[in-house]
């Protein structure tokens, strides 16, 4: 009679499969040693498979096999919202919340050795159903976060970094789906975590993603996720977000003041200044009033003649804004001593690949690393540096 694994946790399994996009039949093909009804039972605790199967199970799905000897999760995701598209499948939206809890498992052991910045989002009195939420008081929110933040009326020199410097997690990933553009979750006594998908898309495009989803954090953080699934609440709060992604990125004043004609030429001069697709800014043009739904469609109409629609200018040359936040931290971590690689990757159970993915780590760091006195370590020179991190005392 064959013994399973003593252990073994059947939702870890699903969990792994469900990241890689595989179904239960395409996880049997690979393992070749055991059929997808056994994989199915397994899943769902009604199994134990052995030894052997769980290592075939862990070298087919890239984790390592203590990966399913870890203990169900207790704490709940929270509302996931998203930037996609209405044809986005259900296996992508799993795989990419998935991959949001895996940033969640990184995090929380990072932040046991730095002391990571608290969060600063500020609570808004808005109504608390977003139907009720008017454009105004969008605009009226991008205005009230900007005081806030103590930003001014100027271009975000860096979204990305600036959004982590108030305690967002924030990480570029590959959503495998070209409907998926972005998502956010603000878990109940947690912190907010961001994930960009880089499947497609530019940096000015990266950078409204991630003003898109801080538009959800702003207005949307308790809606639940059975309300969200009403069509009509889904468009009205993907809208809501993309409106105040404009008005944060683009402040009536002095965008007005920059564009100098209705024209692309004139659209296009200030993009290196605001970071804004042309395409956007048009938009943006048109809700503040500064130009009519005509000379709004014809400006449309030749960014499509121009084909701008896919490669407007200066997407090529612009860089896109990465995350520092989890890399500088895990870098400090390793480079103090106070985890190894090899530590790090037993804490989560996640491979190497992964968690350089997750972390933004250049690709191969972790497995080249080799300790440094912090003497040695490399200082960013010049520059305000918005995600700062130390650290924390109890772990020194």
């Amino acid at each position: 009679m064959r013994r399973g694994t003593p252990g073994f946790v059947g939702e870890r399994l699903r969990e792994a499969r469900e990241v890689r996009g595989l179904t239960i039949v395409a996880l049997s093909e690979l393992v070749d040693v055991v059929s997808h009804q056994a994989i199915s039972q397994y899943e769902h605790g009604r199994s134990s498979p052995s030894a052997e199967v769980v290592r075939a199970l862990g070298n087919a799905l890239n984790v390592p096999h203590d990966f399913f000897l870890r203990p169900s999760r207790q704490s709940t995701r929270g509302t996931v919202f998203y930037r996609s598209m209405s044809s986005a499948t259900k296996s992508a939206r799993t795989r990419a919340e998935r991959r949001v809890d895996w940033l969640r498992d990184l995090t929380e052991v990072i932040d046991q050795h730095v002391t990571l910045p608290a969060v600063n989002i500020p609570v808004l009195d808005l109504p608390s159903d977003p139907l009720l939420i008017s454009d105004d008081e969008i605009e009226d929110a991008a205005d009230r976060l900007r005081s806030h933040w103590g930003l001014g009326e100027a271009p975000v020199s860096n979204v990305v970094l600036f959004l982590e410097s108030q305690g967002v997690i924030l990480a570029r990933d590959h959503l495998m789906a070209e409907s998926l553009d972005s998502l956010s979750v603000w878990p109940d006594g947690d912190r907010p975590y961001m994930v960009v998908g880089v499947d497609k898309g530019t940096p000015v495009r990266w950078r409204f993603d991630a003003a898109h989803e801080l538009g959800h954090l702003l207005f949307h953080r308790h809606v639940d996720q059975t309300t969200l699934a009403r069509k009509e609440l889904f468009k009205r709060v993907e809208s809501q977000a993309h409106r105040f992604a404009g008005a944060f990125l683009l402040p009536l004043g002095p965008f007005s003041d920059d564009l100098f004609g209705a024209s692309l030429d004139a659209f296009e001069a200030i993009k290196p200044k605001w970071k804004v697709s042309m395409s956007m800014m048009i938009t943006r043009a048109r809700h503040a009033g500064m130009i009519s739904d005509e000379t709004r469609r014809r400006l449309m109409i030749n960014l499509g003649r121009k084909g701008y629609r896919r490669n407007e200018p200066y997407d090529d040359t612009m860089e896109a804004e990465h995350p520092r936040l989890l890399r500088r931290s895990v870098e400090l971590i390793l480079e103090s001593g106070a985890m190894t690689p090899a530590d790090l990757e037993d804490s989560v159970s996640l491979p190497i690949s992964d968690i350089e993915t997750l972390t933004g780590i250049d690709r191969g760091y972790l497995e080249r690393f080799a300790p440094v006195t912090l003497g040695q370590m490399d200082r960013p020179a010049g520059g305000h540096q918005h995600n700062v991190v130390v650290l924390s005392e109890r772990r020194r």
